[in-house]
């Protein structure tokens, strides 16, 4: 069983027992959360995609870290005109340990 979830403005699939990095969710480790926007449930006799019937099926989850991941180069340049920038990026994220999909 498999479920798709929309969290951070980002649709991921998962299943239970996995470890997913997401955006930064504002839980302290060792919380458990619910991740309710279920956009797609795979069951052993076929798909759910009914929102009528996702509207209670949610995913729950327990924070494994929060932290911030490799710092990315932004480089900005505009040609023949002497304009360059760098700047740099650290994104904040959240581990997630899936435990159950509650259909």
């Amino acid at each position: 069983m498999y479920a798709v979830v929309t969290t951070g403005g980002k649709q991921i699939k998962v299943a239970e027992g996995d470890i997913v990095r997401v955006e930064k969710i504002e839980a302290p480790v060792g919380d458990t959360i619910e991740l309710g926007d279920v956009a797609l449930l795979a069951k052993e006799d076929g798909l759910v995609i009914d929102p009528t019937a996702l509207g209670e099926a949610k995913v729950i989850c327990q924070v494994m870290r929060q932290g911030r991941a490799k710092k990315i180069r932004v480089f900005k340049k505009k040609r023949r005109k002497n304009y360059m920038r760098t700047y740099g990026h650290r994104q904040y994220y959240t581990d997630l340990k899936v435990r159950q999909i509650q259909a």
